[in-house]
Order: structure tokens, then sequence, then C-alpha cells
């Protein structure tokens, strides 16, 4: 496959996968803002953990269909002779740690490199996301214990 080919279809993975995170990100931000008018602070403290515990398992399945997304293109352009292996390589590159114990193979290299870059900005995207809703459920209990 060549490079031009390649940087074609990573393009295109990246630019789906972004949209995916993008419209899943604003989807829980649309849920997590709906809390907001909990009364009370025990109920409040409850609401919370729950808007944590929401926005945290959100944000994994973010993260597994976009991976999964990376390991049906490796299956539909037959890189992997089985989508568990298509689905292994891509969780291991994705999230960066990259084992090595399965590789593409040479004419297909650039689409795993351009994954794991992908799946760098995506995950720092989320932390920053995740960061921004705990401090903002942190102000919302201050401003509770105020009055």
């Amino acid at each position: 496959m060549s490079l031009t080919t390649q940087l074609s279809i990573a393009t295109g993975a990246v630019a789906a996968t972004v949209l995916v995170h993008l419209t899943g990100l604003a989807a829980l931000l649309a849920i997590l803002r709906r809390h907001r008018h909990a009364a009370r602070m025990v109920v409040a403290l409850f609401v919370n953990g729950m808007a944590i515990l929401l926005a945290a398992f959100g944000l994994f399945a973010l993260h597994a269909i976009e991976i999964w997304l990376w390991a049906a293109l490796y299956r539909l352009l037959n890189v992997f002779p089985n989508f568990e292996e298509a689905l292994y390589f891509s969780t291991s590159t994705y999230v960066t740690i990259g084992y090595g114990d399965v590789v593409l193979p040479a004419g297909q290299r650039i689409l795993g490199v351009i994954e794991g870059a992908n799946g760098i900005i995506l995950i720092g995207w989320s932390t920053a996301f995740f960061f921004s809703i705990v401090d903002r459920l942190k102000l919302l209990e201050r401003n509770l214990q105020k009055g």
C-alpha cells in the first residue's frame, strides 16, 4: 500500500474517531449538566459520585468504540487474519503500549503510527474533560456548602 493511500485511510480513521469522541463528550456533558439541581448536600455528594462514575465509564466506552473502529479498519484491509488479533493490535497501539508481539506488515505501518498518535491525543482530550468535570463538581459542592 502506498504512503499516500495509508495517509488517506489514516486521515479518514482519525476524522471518524475525533467525530465519535466529540459527539460522545457532548452527550456526556449534556447528561452531566442535568444533575446540577440536587437540593441537599448528601444528595449532591451521591449525585456527584454517580456523575464521576458516569463520566469515567462513558470515556472508557468512547475509547473502546474508537479502538474497535481502528480494529475494524485493519480487518477491512485484511491486515490481520482475524478480528481478535486486529483488536489486540489496535488496543495496544491506541494506548501506546505497543508490545511488538503483533506488528503491521511493511507498507501498512504508517496506519499503526497514526493510530498511536490518535490515541494519545484522544486520551489527553478525555483527561482534560474528566478533570474539568471533577473540578466543576467540586465547585458545585462548595456552593452548596455555603448555602
